[in-house]
């Protein structure tokens, strides 16, 4: 099943409880009480040293693992009650409240965090009334991703206006959520009822969405291991030649590779596979003077031609 942000949040601080009562838990036992894969509970334990009872960074959980078993080495230190210093009550009120206000949220969840906020106000006193002054707006993508949460833990279909830059184009589909996740940037998977196949749908991109009444039924899918990254090529998939300049190393750094040979001039000769090589186009226009595709020579070609078309288009509009 798939695990939307929410209910990872519930299993994580759950996982902290777990884990104080159990020294030494064995990393298989532990994934099978939460139904979750190793390599989910694994990453739940990359992100729990990034938290603890100060935002300063002090007194953070001290967990690791060594592939079979876990240790929390610092359970007595994160244990004593919690104060908050002025700066701290106030940041985490005005997080409070704008996560209180994102629509898609569950309503009991919602209330919930009501209630804690209000608490946390009559606690914190002067600091709490302070932060009352402040607020927080989230861009278009926090919108979307709480559809998308909704969407998922209600099990309702999206209806999506996607841009897709490598056709450079927006497209009207119905999509069947099935997880989100972040790799750099926050993405959806779920099943495309406009292609019929598993898509993936980065969230900074979907221009218009809506829940529809529809119940959403995608497919039993194996959910695909992103530890190594979005992009995993495959060794069918056609390969590319791309030489770049010092300017265009970066290429190196974003892109699956095969291999980066160095060139004489600073530059790389950079060989990598894709499903779609038309998508590597844009690719080819951006870096302009600083990278050229050498191989296959019908992208190289078309490539060629656009920039052509670019430009012609520029020198009409003068």
């Amino acid at each position: 099943m798939a695990t939307n942000a929410i209910d990872q949040t519930r299993r994580m601080l759950s996982l902290v409880t777990y884990l104080r009562e159990r020294p030494g838990a064995h990393v298989q036992d532990v994934a099978r009480a939460f139904g979750i894969t190793e390599d989910e509970l694994i990453s739940d334990l990359d992100v729990l040293p990034m938290c603890g009872t100060s935002f300063r960074g002090g007194d953070l959980l001290d967990i690791d693992t060594d592939g079979d078993r876990i240790w929390w080495h610092n359970p007595d230190d994160v244990a004593e009650p919690l104060r908050l210093a002025a700066d701290e009550a106030t940041a985490l009120l005005v997080a409070a409240r704008a996560v209180a206000t994102l629509p898609g949220l569950r309503e009991s969840d919602r209330d919930a965090l009501v209630r804690a906020t209000a608490k946390l106000e009559t606690a914190a006193g002067e600091s709490g009334a302070a932060s009352s002054r402040l607020s927080v707006t989230f861009e278009a993508e926090g919108g979307v991703f709480a559809d998308v949460d909704r969407a998922i833990s209600e099990r309702r279909r999206l209806w999506l206006r996607y841009y897709s830059p490598a056709r450079d184009e927006l497209t009207e589909r119905e999509v069947d959520p099935i997880r989100l996740f972040a790799v750099g940037h926050t993405y959806m998977e779920g099943w495309c009822r406009l292609s019929e196949a598993r898509r993936t749908f980065r969230l900074d991109r979907v221009a218009e969405i809506r829940l529809l009444d529809a119940p959403a039924a995608p497919p039993e899918l194996e959910l695909r291991d992103l530890s190594a990254g979005l992009v995993q090529p495959a060794a069918e998939d056609p390969e590319v030649v791309i030489e770049v300049g010092t300017g265009g190393r970066w290429v190196a750094e974003y892109y699956p590779h095969d291999s980066a040979e160095e060139l004489p001039d600073g530059g790389l000769r950079i060989t990598l596979r894709t499903p779609d090589p038309a998508s590597l186009r844009r690719l080819a226009l951006r870096l302009g003077g600083d990278g050229r595709i050498v191989t296959p020579p019908e992208l190289a070609d078309s490539a060629r031609e656009a920039a052509c078309e670019a430009l012609a288009a520029y020198e009409d509009a003068l």
